[in-house]
């Protein structure tokens, strides 16, 4: 049983871990949830649904460089060490967010500026694409016996404080600001508000501890991981079709939310900011729940029912919004759509770092939720805006989101309780050969 001081120094490496995850999903929410008024300073056009898809294309682009970065970083922190690693993303990642902030628009640079903006998204893609594994990876190796769920469920808990803290910000700015001034020069305000707090960071970051588990085992050349993840093919499909329902999921009912409720729904802009922070604060609730609910019943049930639900529910949900748009409804569906997403991802992650080779463990967990993130998560908003711009349905997005539900159910499916520790709680239990303990 851990002492009150173990118990606290375990608190503090949580916090500083997931600092860093903080800010990439601050940025990412940023940029969702200004998407119009980048849209014109960046990218302008006669068409306002040609320069909005070319806002959320430049939003999905972060996510192709993902697998790149989950490759080369992983393989990085698998034999540099997680500390290392951590502190190398976060410097990449505040180089990207810096170039957003500060790029004079298409009107005072032509095309450099869309340049511009596309290569510091390339740039945070890369630093993310090992991000959220490196941080996964490291809260299991430092998690307390039969806690390990509730532990790695803090690295998505931390994102949800970057959905509020930017919903918070967004609607400050659209209480004080007008339309005009918003997209003049107001969305910028979140942005160098990032940057003020990256030092910060970098001072929490920087007194992280290497964890015991990694330093007791030897560790393969860069090489050989990349020779290990070629073996493991299939573990790696298994786990992007997994975390395809948690990209697909998080990022509807959160980047794309503002944008979907303004342009789509056509309710006001603070309406729709006020339930995307609702939506980060019930997410920040469901997400330890689940976790630790995982550890004591196992990863697979919860995994199998927040699917099926999803399956059953996404697309009923969608049609009842649009058939009669309002704050009220729009509150309700994306509570329900947060209360599926919280409950999966709960146990999602931590299934994800216990189905991987220990030796490749960031690696594998990293491409395999990068490829998810660069497939289908990443470009959710644009996918969303074309279906329903194709079908002229506005319900289309559900039909995205059970797509998204069936991938994690087939998944739970193939990943066989002899590949993963995560078939029944992990108390007392060992490893099956080639999987994490």
């Amino acid at each position: 049983m851990p002492t009150q001081a173990e118990r606290k120094a375990k608190l503090g490496a949580v916090v500083r871990v997931a600092s860093g995850n903080f800010l990439e999903m601050y940025d990412f929410m940023v940029f969702g949830y200004y998407a119009g008024a980048i849209a014109k300073t960046f990218f302008p056009s006669n068409s306002e649904f040609a320069s909005l898809m070319l806002s959320l294309m430049t939003f999905g682009a972060g996510f192709l460089m993902r697998p790149i970065g989950a490759l080369v970083l992983g393989a990085y922190i698998d034999h540099h060490g997680r500390r290392a690693g951590l502190l190398l993303t976060l410097g990449l990642m505040s180089i990207g967010t810096l170039s957003l902030a500060v790029t004079p628009g298409y009107a005072t640079l032509g095309m450099l500026a869309p340049l511009l903006i596309v290569s510091g998204r390339l740039l945070q893609g890369f630093s993310a694409g090992v991000e959220l594994g490196g941080v996964s990876v490291y809260l299991s190796e430092i998690a307390t016996p039969g806690n390990k769920g509730f532990y790695v469920a803090w690295q998505s808990g931390s994102q949800q404080i970057a959905v509020m803290v930017a919903a918070l910000i967004g609607v400050a700015l659209s209480s004080n600001l007008g339309p005009d001034e918003m997209a003049l020069w107001g969305w910028r305000v979140p942005l160098v508000i990032g940057c003020l707090i990256i030092p910060f960071l970098f001072v929490l970051r920087r007194s992280l501890e290497e964890t015991e588990e990694f330093l007791a085992r030897k560790h393969p050349a860069p090489s050989a991981i990349l020779k290990s993840m070629a073996v493991n093919w299939k573990i790696v499909l298994i786990g992007t079709m997994m975390v395809t329902m948690t990209t697909v999921s998080f990022y509807f009912i959160t980047a794309y939310t503002p944008t979907f409720g303004s342009t789509v729904l056509h309710l006001a802009t603070i309406d729709s900011l006020i339930v995307t922070l609702c939506v980060g604060a019930t997410n920040l609730f469901w997400l330890p729940v689940a976790g630790a609910l995982s550890d004591r019943v196992g990863r697979r049930p919860l995994l199998f029912a927040t699917t099926i639900l999803a399956l059953l529910t996404a697309y009923p949900a969608m049609s009842w919004l649009v058939g009669a748009p309002s704050f009220g409804r729009l509150l309700t569906v994306e509570l329900w759509l947060s209360f599926l997403y919280g409950s999966y991802n709960g146990a999602m992650v931590v299934f994800l770092t216990e189905i991987m080779p220990v030796e490749v463990r960031t690696a594998g967990f990293s491409l395999s939720y990068s490829l998810a993130a660069a497939i289908f998560g990443g470009f959710t908003p644009a996918i969303s805006t074309a279906l329903i711009h194709m079908s002229d349905n506005r319900a289309m997005p559900g039909l995205w989101l059970s797509f998204a539900a069936l991938c994690g159910l087939v998944a739970t499916v193939l990943a066989r309780p002899q590949q993963a520790t995560a078939a029944m709680p992990d108390v007392g239990r060992r490893a099956a050969p080639g999987v994490a303990e």
